[in-house]
């Protein structure tokens, strides 16, 4: 007993040492999107506090394609040793796993680290669209059942899945217009072709602020930061329990010993406690947040069993 004690303590101090001395060489940051997606700005932002809190280079490496597949699953098989690390979001991790087969188990062969941001949507229509708030745009969808069209950046994307929930909870019917990416999807809404859709305050935010887009209300039960005025729609459009966001965090390959996990996981909340930070999120459309890799990991475990109800109830399929 005394010798298996022994080597318990030996491997805890060996490990706490590991800790304390990293990381002591760049760290690589996979982002599975191309520069300039939501995902790649906010682990850039992110990247950026860790190099000057740890004092190493945080390197970002782009790895697009599949959806975010290619880079997730690039991630998985990298070594467990903290120096290769994912800009993990739900895309790739929660909804993918739901609609097709993937090289990867996100629950099991990833260590999540933390969260570091919320993605909230808006509901929107073309300015004409005749209905004063959310209330009336039920309403009004509802007693023309098919008549009314949204659109999304594609069929099984969070758009399309988080208006699908919305639909559902609202119980109204209107045709779904799936397009190649997001800027489509809201240039026939400005132009009057297409009805409604549910997309990232992000990618809205700028439309609504010079009237080309009219917004009813956010998709989470929080105002958003970057869409203060936009009440949530739980409260106006009669769904209570409407409450959706994409998220964005920090993943490492499973098996990454805990101790680094929680020295980035620290420091990473530290950071999101930044004034400055938070206000560079929130002008870009990123409400903050920030987690143990305890609670991160409960989360994932969340939103995947959440969109595969959505999935399921609204019997979304793509294509293999």
């Amino acid at each position: 007993m005394k010798t298996i004690a022994a080597i318990l303590t030996t491997l805890f101090l060996a490990g706490a040492a590991c800790a304390q001395g990293y990381p002591n060489r760049p760290v690589r940051v996979v982002v599975p999107w191309p520069p300039g997606q939501a995902t790649d700005i906010a682990a850039r932002v992110v990247a950026e506090r860790l190099q000057t809190s740890l004092g190493q280079a945080f390197v970002i490496d782009n790895r697009p394609g599949a959806g975010g597949a290619i880079g997730s699953d690039a991630v998985v098989k990298s070594a467990p040793d903290g120096y290769t690390l994912l800009a993990a979001s739900s895309g790739p991790l929660s909804i993918m796993p739901n609609l097709q087969k993937t090289p990867y188990d996100p629950l099991k062969d990833l260590a999540p680290i933390s969260l570091v941001a919320r993605v909230p949507f808006a509901l929107v229509t073309n300015p004409s669209f005749p209905a004063a708030n959310a209330g009336e745009f039920v309403a009004l969808v509802k007693a023309n059942p098919g008549k009314y069209t949204f659109s999304s950046s594609g069929t099984g994307a969070t758009a399309h899945l988080f208006t699908e929930l919305f639909n559902s909870m609202a119980q109204i019917q209107a045709r779904h217009v799936p397009y190649k990416g997001t800027a489509p999807a809201i240039t026939d809404i400005i132009n009057g072709q297409i009805s409604y859709t549910i997309e990232t305050v992000a990618a809205t935010v700028s439309h609504v602020k010079s009237g080309r887009l009219k917004a009813y209300g956010v998709s989470t039960k929080q105002r958003a930061g970057a869409m203060p005025d936009a009440p949530p729609l739980a409260e106006v459009a009669g769904v209570p329990d409407y409450d959706a966001a994409a998220w964005i965090g920090y993943a490492a390959p499973a098996g990454t010993p805990r101790e680094m996990l929680l020295r980035i996981s620290n420091e990473i909340q530290k950071a999101l406690q930044s004034s400055e930070l938070k206000e560079r999120f929130l002008a870009l459309g990123l409400d903050p947040v920030s987690t143990t890799p305890e609670a991160m990991a409960q989360f994932m475990r969340l939103e995947q069993e959440r969109y595969a109800t959505i999935i399921r109830n609204a019997n979304i399929k793509i294509e293999q």
